[in-house]
């Protein structure tokens, strides 16, 4: 039975409102990082002042943005091969204490991450990754572990084992079997993990805050700085100019890769 004419009508309205409630506030503020503003690089007339100012600011944009590249390389990498292998262990292998392992992992998403960042400032600092763009990395992927290890859990147990079996017959071993057999079948919910990673780390300030200083700050935390102009004053074009630049990566990644974030989130909605 076909659908009724109004309700598909009233769908795709429905669809163009939301649409434009998401995509207003991002073309809003590509527009103002290019129109002029009092206070502003770009004070009159419509140009790409703000951008210039952005690009030549103290260490210069491109190193911002290669330490913002270098931890978010850091953690995709890891919280992919960590979450995988460890959502691998805890769909497929039976040992004492599985169940309890896989609940205080998921128990990190119930810590505030906040509260955790003093303490792991203090222990790096004694390691040695204090101020470390490295030890950037390995935070961000700690707290991505949680959500990670679930979906990948999900994934492999959406996998039939017989897949795995005959590997095992054909005289393939377990990590053989994960990287020839299971890794392609599972490859959208690795996507989804590394797609997770990629813009927590790319967007997030709050850790770069705390664990490094203002010359290996990533974009983000760069940004706080350059807003901040005499008497208080706010620079707001070279904020909305950032904000651009760090958009400009998310929103491509996302459209790419899209029909895999959807497929890797789905994997397990019917059989978990």
């Amino acid at each position: 039975m076909s659908t009724p004419r109004w309700k598909t009508y009233t769908a795709r309205m429905l669809q163009a409102v939301l649409a434009l409630i998401f995509l207003a506030p991002l073309v809003w503020v590509v527009v103002c990082s290019v129109s002029p503003q009092p206070g502003s690089s770009q004070s009159s007339g419509w140009g790409f002042a703000n951008y210039l100012k952005l690009a030549h600011y103290q260490e210069g944009l491109l190193h911002y943005v290669l330490n913002s590249v270098i931890v978010t390389v850091i953690a995709v990498v890891f919280s992919v091969v960590v979450c995988t292998l460890a959502g691998y262990s805890f769909s497929r292998f039976r040992y004492p204490g599985r169940n309890l392992g896989f609940m205080v992992t998921l128990s990190i998403l119930m810590v505030p991450y906040a509260s955790l960042l003093i303490p792991m400032m203090v222990w790096f600092k004694n390691i040695g990754l204090n101020d470390s763009l490295v030890g950037v990395g390995l935070v961000l992927t700690l707290f991505q572990l949680p959500m990670g290890t679930f979906i990948m859990r999900i994934a492999f147990n959406t996998v039939p084992k017989s897949l795995e079996e005959a590997a095992l017959c054909d005289g393939c071993n377990s990590f053989t079997a994960l990287v020839r057999i299971l890794v392609p079948s599972v490859l959208p919910s690795m996507i989804t993990v590394g797609l997770l990673a990629f813009l927590e780390a790319w967007n997030n300030f709050m850790i770069p805050l705390y664990l490094v200083g203002s010359e290996n700050a990533p974009l983000p935390l760069a940004m706080v700085n350059m807003r901040s102009q005499a008497l208080g004053a706010i620079d707001y074009g070279i904020t909305e100019a950032g904000v651009v630049v760090l958009m400009i990566p998310c929103a491509f990644l996302f459209l790419a890769l899209q029909k895999y974030y959807v497929r890797g989130f789905m994997s397990g909605a019917v059989k978990g």
